[in-house]
């Protein structure tokens, strides 16, 4: 009889002929292997090689899952949202694998909860970051009142229910693979890099369930989500869910002048900048040309010049006066509103947090420190925080009503995730998000690439 194992992230079909095996509706990934005389797959094509034999009626010795099946009942009952409910059973039809697309603030992870509790199989939850980890961590042990394990953060404690970083499960997967039925990569669109995605294929969960609000990424490698997760199965936009389940918003973006001497600057250094790139023949078109001019900027002394005209042309854009004096001119307009000021770059957030006496986190805040400010500023304590990149994902504070966005990237995921963090619905509340802009600069061109999405344009 034809059996199946589980080895190191990879499936091993044997005890069944390479003419057998022909017969049978295996996938593709599923290749037979003559040095050990049987079929072999990444560990992903579990449910379609079961679901192979099944159609076939043919007989399987499953040796390959080590999951279990669970019997959770929740302590603590919430009442699911509309659009909760339709992704459920949208994700249910499709076989319980794919990705639900909804916005930042609007309930991700209880609709997770939801398919916990539906499937009832022991699952993996993986999330890019330490604070969305404690986040899930947190909503798990409340909800099902069970011992929830965490993997990362200096911690390996596996349970039924175990809250992973996307590090540390592409690390262990090789080993925990057949150890859980279920897997929820939150915050999906950080799944398809090479690495990460070596979390989902080496894993042999039937459940796939991918969650995000901006699926799409720079490098265009979102299509993989379908061959690791499923279609997406169920989409809502901010603009269809704002008002009833995410607090209303306005956008506003504001042009800023540079005086005439930081203008005459800005337009020597970018000149240089832009001479070198001409030369060099690099256009910036694909990702892999900002490596192309790091790389070449560092090999001759013209291209160290460019860097450095690069760097100030910048930072006269992003960080002018114009903008420093329009972020106060904001901070005494919403005084007493809890807002969150975001900058590119760490030595913008410092120099913010220095003037105006604001506490900053960066990647370089410490963890305990991270966790006291973001605590006293739930609790009104502070009114502001400003940040680099760090808070673009994975804080929960339903009290920010105003974002500042002092400048960023040309991504659009970046900025509906920065929109996103003002959005948790609480009381009347009514969110603003302003966008500052040098005029005539490059900071022009990023911010109309940012700003294509729907949030933007409704």
């Amino acid at each position: 009889m034809a059996w199946l194992r589980f080895d190191a992230g990879t499936l091993v079909l044997g005890e069944i002929s390479q003419s057998e095996g022909q017969g049978l509706s295996l996938p593709f990934s599923c290749q037979w292997d003559p040095r050990t005389v049987c079929f072999r797959a990444p560990a992903q094509a579990y449910a379609d090689i079961v679901l192979a034999f099944t159609a076939a009626k043919l007989p399987l010795t499953d040796q390959a899952r080590a999951y279990a099946k669970l019997e959770l009942a929740p302590l603590v009952e919430r009442e699911a949202r509309p659009f909760q409910v339709e992704a459920l059973r949208a994700w249910k039809r499709a076989q319980g694998r794919g990705v639900v697309v909804l916005p930042t603030g609007s309930g991700k992870s209880h609709m997770g909860c939801m398919a916990i509790l539906d499937k009832q199989r022991s699952t993996l939850i993986v999330a890019p970051t330490l604070d969305l980890v404690r986040q899930w961590y947190d909503s798990l042990r409340l909800t099902f009142g069970v011992p929830i394990g965490v993997l990362g953060g200096g911690e390996h404690d596996i349970q039924n229910l175990t809250v992973s970083t996307y590090d540390s499960a592409a690390i262990h997967m090789d080993h925990l693979g057949a150890r859980f039925g279920m897997i929820i990569f939150d915050e999906c669109h950080h799944l398809p890099g090479p690495t990460y995605s070596l979390a989902a294929k080496l894993c042999l969960a039937p459940y796939r369930l991918g969650l995000t609000a901006t699926p799409e990424r720079q490098d265009g490698r979102e299509g993989l989500l379908t061959e690791l997760l499923g279609p997406i199965v169920y989409e809502k936009a901010i603009t269809e869910l704002s008002g009833s389940y995410l607090a209303e918003y306005d956008t506003e973006r504001v042009l800023l002048h540079l005086s005439d001497t930081e203008r005459a600057e800005y337009e020597a250094e970018r000149a240089i900048y832009t001479q070198f790139l001409r030369s060099a023949g690099i256009t910036l078109r694909q990702p892999s040309d900002w490596n192309d001019f790091i790389m070449r900027s560092a090999r001759s002394q013209e291209g160290r010049r460019a860097m450095q005209a690069y760097r100030r042309q910048r930072e006269l854009a992003t960080a002018s006066p114009a903008k420093l004096e329009y972020l106060q001119h904001l901070l005494r307009v919403h005084a007493g509103d809890q807002t969150l000021i975001f900058t590119h770059d760490n030595r913008t957030a410092y120099k913010i947090a220095r003037d105006y006496l604001i506490p900053v986190i960066t990647h370089q805040t410490k963890t305990k420190e991270r966790s006291e400010i973001l605590q006293l500023f739930s609790n009104g304590t502070y009114d502001a925080i400003v940040t680099s990149k760090v808070l673009n994902e994975g804080v929960d504070v339903p009290d920010a009503s105003v974002a500042i966005v002092m400048s960023g990237s040309g991504s659009v995921r970046e900025h509906v995730q920065r929109l996103g963090r003002i959005l948790r619905k609480k009381g009347d509340k009514r969110a603003v998000l302003y966008e500052l802009v040098s005029q005539n600069t490059g900071e022009g061109f990023t911010s109309e690439r940012r700003r294509d999405h729907l949030a933007y344009n409704a």
